[in-house]
């Protein structure tokens, strides 16, 4: 079994509970009455490359990395350097993260993406009630049938979507079902080794109306720099960030640069 799969396996297990614990019908009611999330596409479609910057107290490669993390704090911190939103990490078991911390960023009014491993609506409507402006669905959890189905289910409860890919597949999946913001990760969540390659060959294909994230594996200015070169609009931010005694610090280091880079020629892969 792959990381991919345990971390999948998980999800499905904890929708069954939660839908034991509060019906979807009863759950749509309660998101309908939450106020909806600032647009993450707006935040990200500036001049320059944008920070999204991750709260995740562990990961499953690494264990923890700041196990004693409050979200809203390490949230408020990011948004004073400087960041244009702020992802959460909210699988419990080997992230360590709670739909709780969502909700508590979601209530400092920056667009708040809900990271983790979408399989079913429920989930899309936990989002929507916790604050969340956008979801991430991942490419390689799903068949393209549910991803599509998931992917609408999100516009109707008033979210927007990052879409997330791995390789070229995944990217014309991405371009069918309509992706406004798709992120490359150039992690594999197989594995979870890095492929530093894997933003620089993908850009291309996704087009030019398309917003393009660079994840896994930025950080520093020098990462954002040359995300910026491929042609990213966004740079995903986590484990050197959560790690940072200086967290707002750090941010402002990768925002500069993001700024700094509109001039930059653009790569041609």
């Amino acid at each position: 079994m792959t990381y991919l799969d345990d971390l999948l396996d998980g999800a499905r297990a904890r929708v069954d509970a939660a839908r034991d614990r509060e019906p979807l019908e009863s759950l749509r009611e309660r998101a309908g009455g939450a106020p909806p999330g600032p647009s993450l596409h707006a935040a990200l479609a500036g001049t320059g490359v944008a920070v999204i910057a991750e709260i995740k107290r562990a990961s499953p490669s690494k264990g923890d990395l700041a196990p004693g993390l409050e979200a809203s704090a390490q949230a408020r911190a990011y948004l004073e350097g400087g960041a244009a939103a702020v992802s959460v990490l909210t699988e419990p078991d080997r992230f360590k993260g709670t739909l709780a911390d969502l909700a508590d960023v979601a209530a400092l009014g920056v667009p708040a993406l809900r990271k983790d491993f979408i399989v079913d609506p429920y989930q899309v409507w936990e989002a929507r009630a916790a604050g969340a402006a956008a979801i991430l669905l991942i490419v390689a959890a799903l068949d393209e049938t549910t991803l599509a189905r998931l992917h609408e289910e999100a516009g109707e409860a008033g979210l927007e979507v990052l879409v997330e890919i791995h390789d070229e597949t995944e990217a014309a999946v991405a371009r069918r079902i309509g992706a406004a913001v798709v992120g490359v990760n150039a992690r594999d969540l197989r594995t979870f080794e890095i492929d530093r390659g894997a933003f620089g060959r993908l850009r291309g294909q996704l087009g030019d109306d398309v917003l393009a994230v660079a994840e896994s594996g930025v950080r520093d200015p020098e990462d954002v720099r040359a995300a910026a070169r491929q042609g990213a609009d966004a740079v995903l931010v986590g484990e050197s960030l959560v790690r940072s005694t200086d967290p707002a610090a750090e941010v402002a280091t990768l925002v500069a640069a993001g700024r700094e880079s509109t001039d930059e020629p653009t790569e041609t892969v």
